[in-house]
This record gives C-alpha cells, structure tokens and sequence, in this order.
C-alpha cells in the first residue's frame, strides 16, 4: 500500500496541523469539511501557499472558489486537506495559518485581506446598482 504523502503547517501561535497532500486536479465528496490549502513547491522542494481556506471541500475544491483563476495562474499544483466538521475550528485553523502565511494575500498569493474583500464586494453592489442588475430578484 502506498502511504499517502503529508504536510505540517504551522499557525502564527505554534499550533501544528497536519494535512494530507492531493495531486491537481482531484476531486472530494460534497459534504466532507476541512480546511485547505493550494499551493506549489519551491525549487528547494518546502511548500509555497497560495491559498488558505475552509469548507465543504467536495464543493469548493472541485469549483475552487472564486480565486481559481488566480490559483492556477500562481502556480498550485497541489492542495492540501485537513478534514474537520466544526465550523468553529475550521475558522480558527483558517484564521491562524492566514495570519502566518502572509504571502497568501495578494498580491503574492490568492486571498484577499478582509478589507479588500470588502472593497470588492461594495464595488460588486455598486456596479450591479449602475446597469440595474438584479433590481428584480427577491
């Protein structure tokens, strides 16, 4: 049996997560959670994050959320997956790698800082409200 490949990421307060490494593309069933992280390896052979995030992992691996324009222009060739249904601990898993793995952000990586993300999505309303989209939806 062939022992499946892992890594160990570490959280800006010392937390190790062990996560097991998948090959891209790769596929999850719809229903499983877990955190997840995209990345690529250097030419020195560590891993390079690209993009941390949490959640139904069947759904936003296969679709890769909105950022997989930018994940695949950056390079990912895996990602990397920890199982976890809590909510609440998958958000803090999230929250502590994104704060130590700065270069996930952009634009060295494919995550936006919370404000930036608020920027985006205000621009969205904004221009939705501008052409007149979606003035009739509930």
């Amino acid at each position: 049996m062939v022992k499946k490949e892992t890594s160990e990421w570490i959280g800006v307060d010392g937390q190790r997560y062990n996560y097991s490494v998948h090959d891209l593309p790769t596929d999850f069933e719809p229903g499983k959670y877990g955190n997840y992280i995209f990345a690529k390896k250097s030419n020195d052979g560590h891993w390079i994050p690209i993009y941390i995030g949490q959640g139904d992992l069947g759904v936003l691996i296969a679709k890769a959320s909105p950022q997989l324009k930018c994940i695949e222009e950056m390079g990912a060739t895996h990602v990397h997956v920890h199982q976890n249904n809590s909510e609440w601990v998958r958000t803090t898993e999230e929250h502590d790698l994104l704060e130590s793995y700065l270069k996930v952000f952009k634009p060295f990586g494919c995550n936006f800082k919370a404000e930036e993300k608020e920027k985006k999505e205000e621009k969205g309303k904004e221009e939705k409200k501008e052409t007149g989209e979606g003035l009739f939806e509930d």
